[in-house]
């Protein structure tokens, strides 16, 4: 869990084409930190939770809201030495409305605090199973 950090324009097309048009999308944020940003200012933590203040403004924006928000305590299977530090679901009311916050400029201003706390920030697009 290394080195992924933002979206590919790729990524976003295939998301767009593929995710059921207004059906509800939850985004699992797998998040591990840095333990300083690049320039040494700061932690990773800091720097996230300064994007994550600014980044609710644009979540409630377009109708969607955090569900659960959690540390990660304990790997029981997978690679403990390399555990993400956090997990993160947020729920929209549908793919576009992802797309509206992300795509819009506001949103693409703030995302720098994103990008230097993260040394991965795992994303997957996940709808939720029929009863």
């Amino acid at each position: 869990m290394t080195n992924q950090i933002n979206p590919t324009k790729e990524s976003i097309k295939a998301l767009a084409a593929s995710y059921p048009k207004d059906t509800p999308v939850t985004m699992l944020n797998i998040l591990r930190f840095k333990e300083q940003v690049d320039d040494g200012s700061e932690s990773g933590l800091s720097a996230y939770r300064r994007y994550g203040a600014q980044a609710q403004t644009h979540v409630k924006k377009v109708g969607a809201k955090v569900i659960w928000a959690g540390e990660v305590m304990h790997t029981v299977i997978g690679d403990a030495a390399h555990q993400p530090h956090q997990i993160l679901l947020v729920e929209y009311p549908s793919v576009d409305h992802f797309l509206k916050m992300v795509l819009s400029e506001e949103y693409q201003a703030i995302t720098h605090d994103r990008t230097m706390a993260l040394e991965y920030g795992g994303l997957l697009a996940c709808q939720k199973l029929a009863k």
